[in-house]
């Protein structure tokens, strides 16, 4: 079955910058949202109760990511996926991929609630969390991870309007659920005095929201992207297309945030101020990353509606727009986010010690971030053409692999911080090398693939 979308859903036509910029920007807009939840929580614990819940919230995000990220990564795979046939014009297979993504998500969502509300205390004590830490933290995971199913449900909901080319109602639905979380963390911490309790349920509140509004204007879309609860189901083909991509997308971010904790026990060993200085500028410089991993999902979506419908010029265009925009992003919010780190971290704790433990990070991190933009929009070109199992085995082996050896040779050598954030520039550099060597040889012949074939709505297998 076939049906003309709009012209603001088709990212086929060129030219194609203007339509990455504005493509892109409500992404950029949409994930600072989703780390101000974070950010609020950290600045109303961190000013009204102290660096010990300052701690406490800030060093759960890698744990939160270890167990998340499979799921995650499913959503990736029902982005590609659902860009996929919007660009092929079939929407008997995007309608599949809809109501499947959305199964995915609950199945997944209950999945981890389970897992994370019985598992936190046990995995927080795994990272060596110091023991003034460890009952706050666990408070704080327990309750998030409760909230999983909405959260979850959210991000699918979210990357099929994306797949369909609108990004902008899930900016205006997230912003407000930043309301929400705002003004219940105020109420939550400051007027009840609940702390990381009162924290964790205004974020929960606010995902519930957001995912409320999304579902809502899903089962209101016509054609593409149209949900309904009758049709909820996991249709074979669906889950083939969304698991091809998102599997394995899931296994690398699982591992990538098993290196981080890694990383993240190794800085709980200097204390709860450095704890609380690295989570500061962590959550600092979160807002570089969710920027450029816009462009980063940009370049997919571009990808994956051009791979539809057999483009391949169209494909190479995307990329090289993409990779120069990651570029840009990451040098100029990088630097900016630097030079301008005492303002930023004295935000979150007016503490000297804090922000000078902060400022360490930012010195490292945000001056070479945008080779982590580079190297994830190279892993995003791939998955737009349906390979995902290249990138991760490159994420693995450049990321994880370099880290890992990293932390048991140079920083056992030179146990300092400051050696230890360097093993985030160096393994980004010799990963993005990677993916570029790979990126050039699957290009080759999926774009062989695509010349050779008629633009007709079958699947072509890698």
């Amino acid at each position: 079955m076939k049906r003309k979308i709009r012209q603001e859903e088709d990212l086929t036509t060129r030219p194609l910058l203007g339509k990455m910029i504005r493509f892109s920007l409500p992404l950029i807009l949409t994930g600072l949202l989703q780390l101000l939840y974070s950010a609020t929580d950290m600045v109303v614990v961190g000013r009204f109760a102290g660096e010990t819940a300052m701690a406490a919230v800030g060093s759960t995000g890698a744990l939160v990511n270890l167990v998340t990220n499979l799921f995650i990564g499913l959503g990736v795979g029902a982005l590609a996926a659902m860009s996929r046939w919007v660009g092929a014009r079939n929407e008997r297979r995007a309608d599949g991929v809809v109501h499947t993504a959305v199964a995915l998500s609950l199945i997944g969502g209950v999945v981890v609630a389970v897992f994370g509300f019985f598992m936190s205390r046990i995995l927080l004590e795994a990272m060596d969390s110091p023991a003034n830490v460890l009952p706050q933290s666990t408070l704080y995971l327990q309750i998030y991870f409760l909230g999983m199913p909405v959260t979850l449900l959210y991000n699918f909901g979210g990357s099929i309007m994306r797949a369909c080319g609108d990004t902008k109602r899930p900016l205006l639905f997230l912003a407000a659920a930043g309301v929400v979380n705002v003004g219940l963390d105020l109420i939550a911490v400051v007027w009840l005095k609940m702390g990381v309790a009162g924290a964790a349920i205004a974020t929960v509140a606010a995902q519930a929201t957001a995912c409320a509004l999304v579902v809502i204007c899903l089962m209101r879309r016509k054609g593409y992207g149209q949900f309904r609860w009758r049709k909820l189901r996991l249709e074979k083909a669906a889950v083939k297309d969304i698991i091809g991509v998102g599997l394995p997308a899931g296994i690398q971010s699982t591992i990538f945030s098993l290196s981080n904790v890694l990383i993240q026990s190794s800085i709980n060993a200097f204390g709860d101020i450095a704890m609380a200085g690295n989570a500061a500028a962590g959550n600092v410089e979160g807002f570089v990353y969710v920027a450029m991993n816009a462009v980063a999902q940009s370049c997919l979506t571009f990808t994956g509606q051009n791979y539809g419908a057999h483009k391949p010029e169209n494909m190479t265009l995307a990329l090289w727009q993409a990779l120069g925009l990651a570029t840009v992003v990451g040098l100029v919010l990088g630097l900016g986010v630097y030079f301008a780190g005492n303002f930023l971290l004295g935000i979150y704790n007016s503490n000297p010690e804090v922000i000078a433990y902060g400022l360490e990070r930012l010195s490292v991190i945000c001056t070479c971030y945008f080779l982590c933009g580079i190297m994830e929009t190279l892993a995003s070109s791939l998955r737009g053409m349906g390979s995902s199992i290249v990138p991760m085995a490159m994420s693995i082996l450049g990321v994880v692999g370099v880290r890992i050896m990293y932390l048991y040779t140079v920083f056992r050598a030179y146990h300092t911080l400051l050696v230890l954030y360097l093993s985030y520039p160096v393994s980004w550099l010799f990963t993005c090398i990677a993916h570029m060597v790979c990126l050039l040889l699957v290009r080759k012949r999926v774009y062989r693939r695509l010349r050779e074939a008629a633009p007709v709505q079958q699947e072509v297998e890698l």
